[in-house]
């Protein structure tokens, strides 16, 4: 099961790289007026959101402890980003705030990941 859950673990990262990096890519169009949302960070963002589900289930079903009000918030957290991004995906251009707001929340999420004990 360790295995297991170790591979979602690594699939849970690379879809927040896919997620960060597509925003940090970005990072001077949004200066310029011209960011837009990569099908990159959505498709980063919907790997996050199926393993880190799976990584709950897993982990409930291997008796380890599941901080519930942790991951609550991160789904949330998630959700929203996932909306911002799915709403303005075929947009030439999205705005600095909405774009500003996933890469805040993106960190927001990671720190929350690792901070939260």
């Amino acid at each position: 099961m360790d295995v297991l859950i170790n591979v979602f673990v690594a699939l849970h990262i690379i879809g927040i790289a896919a997620l960060l990096g597509g925003f940090l890519t970005q990072m001077k169009a949004m200066g310029e007026g011209t960011a837009r949302f990569t099908p990159a960070m959505l498709h980063g963002a919907l790997t996050m959101l199926v393993t880190g589900v799976a990584l709950v289930g897993l982990n409930q079903a291997d008796d380890q402890a599941v901080n519930n009000l942790k991951v609550g918030i991160k789904l949330a957290v998630l959700v929203v980003v996932l909306a911002l991004v799915y709403v303005k995906r075929d947009e030439q251009t999205v705005g600095k705030g909405a774009f500003a707001a996933v890469g805040g929340l993106t960190l927001a999420n990671i720190f929350i990941a690792t901070l939260w004990t």
